[in-house]
């Protein structure tokens, strides 16, 4: 009897997590570096007219710019979540922060598009790629009853960000021109380098890994360890595959409104203001809905996995009914379904990566991150040109959202099929597999990031001495 009360006593604390304390000043590390990632990547178009004139290509060429950065962001993700485990996440995301700054610098001096191409596409999204990941993982590592809402508060400065560059970038191009402009955005691109700095270095373990000479350079051993960095026994279990499947499915619709929306409105009648003030509608409630979700979710009355169906759902319902509202030619109607779909569509952004360390532990959750962002990159890109292809066949853009919104139900059927789906609790993470468990010693930083101490006094001592 004696001996389970030390085993009840861990397994509340492990519940309990080490919410709160530095865990804070790293959610608003995340909200800087967020919104100095994808806040600054929605607001590039600010410049797309001043390439156009400048180097007088099609518009076509010039989108390739902005794109380029986002696939090089969700590509290299995987590989900032490898280096994180091998060596340590502060290092990793200050790199990040002065890739994405150099190459913003660089920018500003192109004279052809292929150096855009290269510097604000390439480099800049490596360092992007090298960013986000890790200080999204880092957050997460640090919370668990608040996981949700730490994102979620985290995450809102996405919105916020894009309403605030707007006009800012526009007033540097006029006053300095895109050359100026670029490069002031390289420096403003170094913050992250102070917000990685807040991410506490962590020791490694006293006693070094012993290390077999004969097969030290060996090519089995050296592809387990990537395979270990990157976590691609992950791509072998059931639960992940299935998530991941979900979560592609979901982002081939998610992104229809974001580049349809406003050309739908104006196809219908109303003017380019109504039109703009409909996607600003629905980025305003994107901000609330990411912070509502996150509360609600850490509430912790339902389990994580069925609050995003529900906001899965909700979303992929409204995309439907997006041209549907308006084919009265009631601006009121659109305006209403346009403020529901943004307020769920940034709900489900929050418990999207929240819900990870549920699937494949905390653990291993580093490598999860990157390779889901990698996996579901191709499905953001695919489903903007497919709503474009429907739009050309049938002259309007009600199959475009029709389809759109059926991808997103479509991956709530298939988070259905996770195993325990309609469970009323969590099951148990999965652990990490035997072989794994000899690669240990490879990365002590993040074991140690995730490992939760037994006590309140070994727990105060441990964040005493980081």
């Amino acid at each position: 009897m004696t001996s389970q009360k030390p085993k009840a006593e861990s397994q509340s604390d492990e519940a309990e997590g080490p919410d709160g304390g530095w865990g804070w000043v790293l959610v608003g590390a995340l909200f800087v570096s967020t919104s100095l990632v994808f806040g600054l990547m929605r607001s590039l178009g600010i410049f797309f007219v001043e390439f156009v004139h400048y180097f007088e290509e099609s518009a076509q060429a010039i989108s390739w710019i902005s794109s380029t950065g986002l696939a090089a962001q969700q590509f290299f993700s995987p590989l900032g979540a490898a280096l994180c485990n091998a060596y340590d996440a502060r290092v990793v995301v200050m790199t990040g922060g002065c890739l994405a700054g150099l190459g913003l610098v660089l920018a500003s001096q192109a004279t052809c598009l292929v150096h855009l191409y290269l510097t604000m596409g390439l480099i800049s999204g490596l360092g992007w790629g090298l960013v986000f990941t890790p200080m999204v993982a880092t957050v997460m590592a640090n919370f668990t009853r608040r996981r949700t809402l730490a994102l979620g508060l985290a995450f809102s400065s996405i919105g916020l960000s894009s309403f605030a560059f707007n006009p800012l970038f526009q007033l540097l191009v006029e006053m300095y021109t895109w050359r100026g402009a670029l490069l002031i955005l390289g420096g403003l691109s170094l913050n992250i380098l102070p917000c990685g700095a807040l991410i506490r270095p962590r020791s490694r373990s006293k006693a070094p890994a012993p290390v077999d000479s004969e097969h030290t350079f060996s090519f089995s051993a050296a592809l387990h360890r990537v395979s270990s960095y990157l976590e691609l026994s992950l791509l072998w279990e059931r639960p992940y595959v299935t998530y991941t499947m979900a979560i592609t499915l979901l982002n081939v619709g998610y992104f229809v409104p974001y580049f349809h929306l406003v050309a739908h409105s104006r196809q219908v009648g109303f003017s380019e203001y109504q039109a703009a003030f409909v996607m600003s509608a629905a980025g305003t409630t994107d901000i609330f809905g990411r912070v509502v979700s996150g509360w609600f979710a850490d509430l912790g009355h339902f389990r994580l996995i069925h609050v995003l169906s529900l906001w899965t759902t909700l979303a992929g319902v409204f995309i439907m009914l997006l041209p549907v509202s308006s084919l009265s030619g009631s601006y009121t109607g659109l305006v209403v379904i346009s403020l529901l779909y943004g307020f769920c569509s940034g709900a489900l952004t929050s418990v999207v990566f929240a819900a990870v360390p549920m699937v494949v532990g905390v653990e291993r959750m580093m490598g999860g991150l990157g390779l889901l962002q990698l996996i579901e990159s191709g499905a953001g890109l695919l489903g903007t040109p497919l709503s474009g292809l429907l739009k050309d066949i049938t002259g309007n853009y009600i199959a475009s959202f029709a389809v759109a919104g059926s991808f997103l139900i479509l991956a709530t059927f298939v988070m259905a099929t996770l195993p325990h789906y309609f469970s009323c609790t969590d099951p148990p993470p999965p652990q990490r597999c035997s072989l794994d468990n000899k690669d240990k010693g490879l990365n002590p930083e993040m074991e140690q990031m995730n490992s939760l101490p037994s006590d309140t006094n070994h727990k105060e001592a441990e964040w005493s001495d980081r």
